[in-house]
Formats: structure tokens, sequence, C-alpha cells
């Protein structure tokens, strides 16, 4: 049976039970901070077991798309050596929600595995948790399991638990027995032996339990259910192999890398794992690239650059020496297309993405055999034999080295790598990653605010339809408790039921302004928030009378700044529109701030774009402006804004209901901040920047409205000036500039050329300065200048003429030292240039370093001449 078809039996025999089907969630969980990607089909609903959304189904079936490639679910290093571990695989799962729980769970594992399916009976092996007499009790009613097939366990293997504290419960597992051909071939193998023999298909897990902060737990008011069986396995238990890695969906991907490397599958173990892994990589970096992650050095990037590069090493093991694994990308997206069909708008980003940074792997590959082989040296001219953790985790993150490559590559040489420093210094990168994609919320308030929402404490944002409103207080916080009043003075934040102040969210800021009541109370509104979906938080200091609990409120944003930054953010619309359009469908918002000062949009792209794109993208969105197109917004089904052409980010977490913000025939995108109701209105739209701001994304900084024509304005009085200072029209200051410029660089070369001269001749002077120490020519000499560049011209002049020896220089200045050794290269072996600045240094109390050839150090000017001294002594003591 093929994977597509058992993927498609899957969802339609729970739907035919039932069941809602849900659309796989992004791999890049867009509201959960504390995970780096998508791990398991039960992310996308953590917020119902919590309790914290609702939906509008109490049963759902969904297959997942999954990657555990960091974090706590790592299978990285095991891709490829074992027959079942992956970074990117699916997961089928059926839910309930307070519905069914674990009688129907068994009866519908057991119908789909044995009816469904066609597996055989007698094949099946099953655990459930060591004190779950219930659930034991289910399988034998429904399965007519033997007592010796199920299996009792304890917490580590049959016991879920979504955190410290928490939903949780016992789980139970379905295994198929692959017979003993697949095992270890020790007596003891059994279940939870570690070998392939039994394999775990399917999870269920029964969340009944709430576990408290002192770990208690109490009985769940209405029972979950949470299930997972990643359809690679049930793909090789289906079709009868014995690796995931011989199924439909792997098997196409290496026979396409068996034609690239000229290497057959199955010729040889080695082989085979690297073409195993690069298989699976493929579709990691393909899913992942398509929903907008790019290579990178933090966080979900750093984690796709990884297995960039670890594909692109195995490939190297292959034989293969160009970029190859963007075509197998290609594959990919062929392969999958049907059942993810928006890959396919992603093909070029993907293609690109993968192929630059294969590009840039190949290039640090043999920067990184050089860095090994330099260091190897090194400690055996100094009688070490242990390459240092550092430098390990140095080849490791910069160079894509595994620690196990780096200890293969140095054993020849009867060397071995320092683990334990490799590992601290991993645990040191790992936690400058976490604190980069690990969300703060609402920093330490995030407890408080769930608990006044958990009171029924809601407000409505009303700001479309009005720009100021009444209404009542419902709830006044100060500091980090609510309080029932508020005086002058105080800063405090409060919700009201209702508000025309917008909170932050979707990358527009809050409105400012002010509120009053019938008593006489001032209230400044510094800022706006959304911590939660419906509850508006507004930060304010009181500045006159007091406040309290149920007052009424009079709401007054600044109505000058809120159409502001309206004006901005329906710019942003267009701006992105006018992108997609010329510079690729491929960008997608990586970010944004939208403000009453400007806007700013990150986007996915990889080049720096140019002047003449830019104008074309500027002239785009100012036509539209120029057109004074009606902004309609529309409240509708999801479903429905999509079909009708609304730009919805993939994987983003939308409502049944959305809000379709559209500019006819420019824009259309699911948005719920505040905008023009004209394009006209906007007035404006002015390019100030385009910049990077990391690996695969780039910035436009822009102005609309008042704030661009005053930004204009300035940068023509500017011009003005410049004219004015040259003498010259406007129009003749960039050329006159260019020539001035040109004059001035030719007198610098000028004077260059007379002090290299100078130099050179100095340096002629100090050969008459020549001492032979141990047979070996030596200068030591102060020269009169302290500058780096010239010290090592002059070096340079001096190694050349002794032909052999050593030379040893020192400058200052004004307060500051320079001392530089150079070595010529026949006796760099015997006294390396590195050694000898690593005495002196201390010397003039500073620290150097350098090459065998070549060192430098900076430090005191005052004890240059003990230097001098010193120095004589050093090379002495060296030969």
């Amino acid at each position: 049976m093929e994977s597509s078809e058992i993927r498609k039996r899957f969802v339609e025999f729970f739907a035919r039970r039932g069941h809602v089907i849900v659309p796989s969630s992004s791999l890049v969980p867009k509201n959960d901070p504390t995970l780096l990607f998508t791990n398991a089909g039960m992310v996308q609903f953590k917020g119902v077991f919590l309790n914290e959304e609702t939906r509008p189904y109490k049963r759902a079936v969904s297959c997942q798309r999954c990657m555990r490639a960091g974090g706590k679910h790592n299978d990285l290093e095991n891709v490829g050596k074992t027959a079942r571990h992956h970074t990117f695989f699916e997961m089928l799962g059926n839910f309930s929600f307070g519905d069914y729980f674990k009688e129907a769970a068994v009866e519908y594992a057991w119908e789909f595995l044995t009816v469904e399916m066609g597996l055989p009976k007698d094949k099946l092996w099953v655990t459930v948790f060591e004190t779950d007499a219930e659930a034991e009790a289910f399988w034998k009613k429904k399965t007519g399991l033997p007592d010796e097939r199920i299996i009792r366990m304890g917490v580590k293997d049959n016991f879920w638990s979504m955190g410290d504290t928490g939903p949780c419960g016992p789980c139970s597992e379905i295994l198929f027995d692959q017979g003993a051909e697949a095992g270890c071939g020790k007596p003891e193998c059994a279940v939870g032996c570690d070998c392939d023999r039994y394999l775990e298909i399917w999870n269920l897990v029964f969340m009944q339990y709430d576990r408290d902060v002192d770990g208690t737990l109490k009985p769940l008011p209405s029972p979950c259910i949470d299930t997972g069986m990643g359809l690679e396995r049930l793909a090789c238990v289906m079709q009868g192999k014995k690796s995931n890695y011989d199924t439909d969906l792997f098997q196409p991907l290496t026979e396409c890398i068996s034609k690239i490397s000229g290497v057959r599958y199955g010729a040889h173990a080695g082989s085979d794992v690297s073409m195993r892994a690069i298989a699976d990589h493929a579709r990691a970096v393909t899913f992942l690239i398509s929903e907008g992650a790019l290579p990178g050095n933090v966080g979900r990037n750093y984690v796709l650059r990884r297995i960039i590069r670890r594909a692109a090493r195995h490939g190297r093991f292959l034989g293969i020496k160009e970029p190859f694994l963007w075509k197998v990308n290609l594959l990919v997206v062929e392969l999958m297309e049907g059942i993810y069909p928006e890959m396919k708008d992603s093909i070029g980003v993907i293609s690109r993405a993968t192929k630059g940074e294969e590009e840039r792997f190949f290039e640090t590959l043999e920067r990184g055999l050089s860095m090994l082989d330099a260091e190897v040296e090194r400690l055996k001219r100094e009688g070490g034999s242990i390459i240092p953790g550092p430098s390990a985790f140095k080849l490791y993150d910069t160079y894509g080295f595994p620690v196990d490559l780096t200890a293969d590559i140095v054993k020849k040489d009867g060397f071995i790598v320092d683990e334990d420093g490799f590992t601290k210094a991993m645990g040191e990168q790992r936690q400058r990653a976490r604190a980069a994609w690990k969300g703060a919320a609402s920093g330490d308030k995030v407890e408080l605010y769930k608990n006044i929402h958990d009171s029924g404490v809601r407000s409505e944002f009303i700001g479309y339809q009005m720009e100021s409103s009444s209404s009542r207080a419902l709830c006044i916080i100060k500091g980090n408790d609510t309080v029932d009043r508020a005086n002058a003075g105080d800063e405090v934040e409060i919700i009201t039921e209702e508000t025309s102040f917008y909170g932050e969210s979707g990358g527009q800021t809050g409105d400012n302004g002010q509120m009053t009541n019938a008593g006489g109370a001032k209230v400044d509104v510094i800022d706006t928030k959304k911590p939660l979906a419906d509850l508006i938080v507004h930060h304010c200091k009181i500045t006159a009378g007091s406040v309290t609990i149920d007052d009424t409120l009079e709401l007054r944003p600044d109505i000058l700044m809120r159409r502001a930054a309206a004006r901005n953010h329906t710019a942003t619309h267009i701006l992105h529109a006018a992108l997609r359009t010329l510079v690729g469908s491929h960008v997608k918002q990586a970010g944004s701030l939208v403000s009453h000062k400007g806007l700013r949009f990150d986007f996915n792209h990889f080049e720096p774009l140019s002047n003449e794109t830019l104008r074309k993208i500027e002239d785009a969105a100012n036509e539209a402006i120029l057109d004074n197109i009606e902004v309609m917004t529309d409240v509708l089904p999801y479903k429905e804004a999509v079909s009708r052409g609304a730009l919805a980010f993939f994987g983003d977490k939308y409502g049944e209901l959305v809000r379709m913000v559209s500019v006819a025939g420019v824009s259309a995108e699911l948005c719920g901040g505040t905008h023009v109701t004209r394009t006209g209105d906007i007035g404006l739209i002015k390019i100030i920047s385009e910049t990077s701001v990391a690996s695969g994304v780039r910035r436009i900084e822009a102005m609309t409205g008042a704030s661009a024509f005053d930004m204009l304005r300035a940068s023509d009085d500017i011009l003005k000036e410049a004219a004015h200072i040259l003498k010259s029209p406007k129009t003749e200051a960039p050329e006159k500039i260019k020539k001035l410029l040109e004059d001035w660089k030719a007198a610098l070369r000028e004077v260059e050329r007379l002090n290299g001269k100078g130099k050179a001749g100095d340096a002629e002077g100090l050969l008459s300065s020549v001492n032979k120490i141990k047979g070996v020519k030596t200068i030591v000499a102060k020269v009169s200048t302290g500058d780096a560049k010239e010290m090592r011209g002059m070096a340079d002049v001096l190694r050349g003429k002794l032909g052999s020896g050593v030379v040893v220089l020192a400058g200052a200045h004004e307060d500051k030292a320079f001392i530089l050794a150079a070595v010529t290269k026949d006796l760099t072996g015997r006294i390396p240039a590195g050694d000898i600045i690593k005495r002196l240094a201390p010397v003039i109390g500073g620290k150097g370093g350098g090459r065998a050839d070549l060192a430098q150090a900076g430090g005191e000017a005052s004890k240059i001449g003990d230097a001098i001294k010193a120095a004589h002594k050093t090379i002495e003591e060296m030969l």
C-alpha cells in the first residue's frame, strides 16, 4: 500500500467516525515560543488541552508535519544510522477533547490497524502504564489479546506529561513484531529492547490528570485523547520493509542520490548511511524553507543550516564535490506537492537558499580542514595529543564538522578530542540559541493576565468603527496585583469592557491618548498592549483625580498618531504586494513594525535589491496611491477569504472568521490592524532604506504622508547647502563631489607612496645593525613609527634582504607600543614568530599572537626599552 493511500485512509477512517479533518499546522510554531519546531500532532491543539482556547468540534484527525532536530526532541545525530530515525516526518493522529476516552480510542486504533490496514493480529503487541488496569482491561475486551502480549511498563515509557505541571496521563503503545531477523539476537530480547524487532507504530495518550506544583495528580473534569502514529513507520510495515528508507517515501530520493553520486545504494554500509541521511535531510530542508525558515546562525535558522551542511558533508563522503542537495529538494517537491500544494510556490526560494548554503559550506569545509591541520601541528610541537573542546566546537559550529568527524580525522595521528570540553561549549551555544527563539510574551505578568482572563474579563476593540468611546473599567492593575482604585501619580494598567485604543499586535504599535471620568480624573495612556486575543490593556499614568473599578471612562486615542499608523499599515500591504510582483512570489513577511513614525517590513530574500528594483517598487506603490483605490475590509469565513485571493501567511493561526483588508487589483491580506479608507489618504510612500537583518532576511524602511514629505524637504535642504558650499547648481553637485574625491584619493596615494619610500629607506638603514646569534642573522631595533601596517612593510623588506633570519621591531604611537616579529620561512619550525611574541608581550604589559612567520603584540610605550633587551635574550634562548 502506497504512503499516499495510507494517509488518505487514516483521515477518512476517522472522518467517518465524526472527526473533523484539521490541516497540518506549520513546522514553525507561531504561537508557542517554547518550541523550536512542531514535533507532534498535538502541538496545534495545545491551547485546547490547556483550556486556553476552544474549537467548534470535539473530535479531530490530522496528518501533521513534524520536525525533531533541536531542543528536547532531537534525532539528528541518529539519522541515517538507524532504520527509523528522522528529522522530518509525518504524524497521523486522532484527538478527543472531552468526548470519547480510553475504550473508544483502543477500539478505533485496533479496528484501523487490523481491519482497515489488514495487519495480522498475531504480530501486534501492546504496552500499558504499570498501574493502568483500566486500559489493560479495554485491550483485552476489544481485541482479545492474550495477557502475554499486553506488557506493563513504567513512567519512562508509558506516562506522558506536557510539562512539569499541567495535563498528563498514562499512555498505551502498539508495536509490530518484525520477526527475529530484525532483532538483536539476544536471548533476553523482548518488548522494550532498543533493537528494531518490536517496532512502536502508534502511541495512545490518555490525558486524564492535572499535575499541580507539588506533583499531586488530580483527575481532569474532561479527559482527552491524543494519539500519534508515524506515517513512515506504518508505511514500512504495510510495504513489508525492514527500514523506513526502503519505502516509497524515501526510495525515489535514494535513487536520485545514487544517480548524482554514481554510488549504488546497498553497495556499502557506510555509503548507505550517507544516502539515507541525505534523503531525510532533503525532506527536512525542503519543508522548512517552504515555510519561511532560512539558513542562519540563530535558533531555527541555525538548525536548518546544520541540516544542510550535514547533508553536504555526507555528499562529500559519496565523492560529490559540488552543490547537489538542491536537486534532491526539487524531487521532494515533486513527490509531496500533491499532498501539500503550497510547496510548489516556494520552489525557487528552496533551490536558491539550499544551493547558496551548500556553496558556502564547500568553501568552509576546506578552511575547516586547514584549521584542524594547524591545530594538530601546534599540539605536536607542544607535545599534546588532545584536541581542546572549544577548538572541536569551533569546527562543529563554524565549519559544520560533527565531533565524531573531527575524532575520525585526528585518530590517524594518535589524537583524541576533549569531548567534555566540546559538550560544555555546545551547552553554552545552546543557551545562546535558546535565548534567541524563546519568546518573552508578556514577561512575568503572563500568569496574571491569564488569571484575569479566566475570571471572565474580556475587552473588545471597537476602534474600527469609532475613534473615541465610553466604557466601564473592569480591572486595574498596579505592579503585579489588581487593585480597586488608582490615584494621581500612580502608574497602572486599566482594562475596559470596550476600547477604541488599538492594542499592539500584528506589527502595529499600540495607541496612546487620554482617558477621563465624571469625577475629574485625567489619565495619560502611554501605550496599549494586547497580551491575549481578547484582552486589551491600557498602560497609564493617573495625572489627576482617581479611577475606580466600574467607573465609566471616556477613551480618546491620539487620532493624529492613529491616522499616521493607519497610513503606514496600508502602505505596508501595498509594498508587500509590489515586492511579490516585482521580486517574486517567494517573498513572505518575516516581521514588521508599523507606527505613526514610519514602517519597517522584513521579508524573505537572499540578496540586496538593486536601486532600479527599489525604484520600481516605490513607483508601483505610489501609482496605487494616485489611483485613490477604496480600501475594503470584510469579516468572512477563512476559506472564503483565501478563495477570494487573500494572502494568508502559511502556518499562522486563524479563527473561523477572519478580517480581510483588500485594495482592489493590488493587495488582499488577512489583517486585524487599522487602515485608511482610500489609498490616496496615504499621500506618498518613500523608501528610506533596504538592508540585511539576518541571513536570507531583508528589511525595507519607509515613510508616508507628512513624514515622507518632511524627509524629502530635509534632503532637498541638505542638497541646497552642499551646492552652496561647492558653488555649483544642485544638478552639478554630485559630479563636483565625485571630482573632489578623485583628486583627494590621488593626493593620498602620492603621500602613501612617498611615505612608503621613506620607510623602505628606514628599513635599508637597519641592515647595518644585523647581528648573528648562534649563526642566525638577527635584527632587533626600535623604529620611528608605531603604525602596524608600516612596520609590517619594513619587516617584509628586511626579511627579503636577509634571505634567512629573524627580525624584531618595536615602535610607539603616543602611549601605545607595538612589537612585531618576522621570521623567514626556513626558520619558522625552529623559532616561530608567534612564540617570540608570546614571550615579549608580557614585557610590555600586553597580549599578542600570530603565525609562525609573522606575529605582533601591543602594550605600553614606556616599556619598549625592556622589550628590546628581552628580544635579544629570547632569540638566543629559543635558538
